[in-house]
């Protein structure tokens, strides 16, 4: 039975929902349904995927931004951004086709994700050049591809169990692990892992090639403050702290972010878990639904 809130309530979601897939997508108008992928197309997964539920969490939100952090660390693929991206003058823009890319390749049929995968390929062939190092650089450098497909990985899975509404269990995390490989090997990488136990041996070996140059604080500095509409300001802000306090301590420090003792577990998750909480409200119609 419908009371006299309902209608307003509604109101209120709708416009709620739109403002966020306006800033996320680019555009107010909800996502096709994705009903097509359980037909005779599931896509590169299906709905019944690890991957349906991890990137149809608003965790991913805090996933999000924390990968976009820790990629910052590597200089050859710091460089490539700096240099080759208008992050600073379309920060949504990048985020539009970032959105676009994951959402596609997840949810979409396989023929639409393979073709998004080649347009991706084509950009990454002109993003080459020489890093402040001396270094020279290509986004088609198998090794710097997987870096920023195993940073992505790695921080969506931590958002979805810290943050998510229905945590993956181990066995659930490492079949999200071995499927976005897929995605990552069309892409050009190398030597994906396919497991939770070897994505954290392959970001521990990588660590030695990691330094926060001028270009990462940069870089940092514009996530951590960037140019949103005053009403947005307050709920980025608990967004970014939670995607800070996601971030290994060794990060962190490489950063200087630091994290005061106790903020994270006293203060921001509690916000970040009430704010995601209004997010996912807002976005319930839209969000793919997986089998139970």
């Amino acid at each position: 039975m419908s009371t006299p809130l309902d209608e307003p309530l509604a109101e209120v979601q709708r416009r709620l929902a739109g403002a966020v897939r306006s800033m996320v997508s680019g555009s107010r108008r909800p996502p096709p349904p994705v009903a097509r992928a359980a037909s005779d197309d599931p896509g590169l997964f299906g709905p019944d995927s690890a991957a349906w539920r991890v990137h149809g969490d608003v965790a991913m939100f805090v996933g999000g931004l924390r990968a976009l952090l820790l990629q910052t660390l590597h200089p050859l693929a710091m460089a490539g951004v700096a240099e080759h991206s208008d992050y600073k003058s379309d920060p949504w823009g990048r985020l539009h086709r970032t959105a676009e890319f994951i959402g596609v390749t997840t949810f979409g049929g396989t023929d639409e994700a393979e073709a998004v995968i080649r347009r991706v390929r084509r950009i990454h062939e002109r993003v080459q050049g020489v890093a402040p190092d001396g270094r020279p650089y290509s986004a088609t450098d198998p090794h710097l591809v997987a870096w920023v497909h195993v940073t992505e990985v790695d921080s969506f899975l931590r958002a979805k169990q810290r943050y998510g509404t229905d945590p993956l269990d181990a066995v659930a995390a490492d079949r999200y692990v071995a499927e976005m490989a897929q995605v990552a090997e069309r892409l050009g990488a190398e030597a994906v892992p396919r497991s939770v136990a070897e994505m954290r041996l392959w970001l521990r070996s990588v660590r030695p090639e990691l330094s926060a140059g001028s270009q990462a604080r940069d870089a940092v500095r514009f996530l951590l403050l960037p140019p949103v509409p005053l009403l947005a300001r307050g709920p980025y802000g608990v967004i970014a702290a939670a995607a800070v306090g996601l971030l290994p301590a060794w990060a962190r420090r490489m950063l200087w972010l630091p994290s005061p003792p106790l903020s994270d577990p006293l203060v921001v998750r509690p916000a970040a878990k009430v704010l995601l909480g209004g997010l996912d409200w807002a976005l319930r119609a839209d969000r793919p639904v997986h089998p139970g």
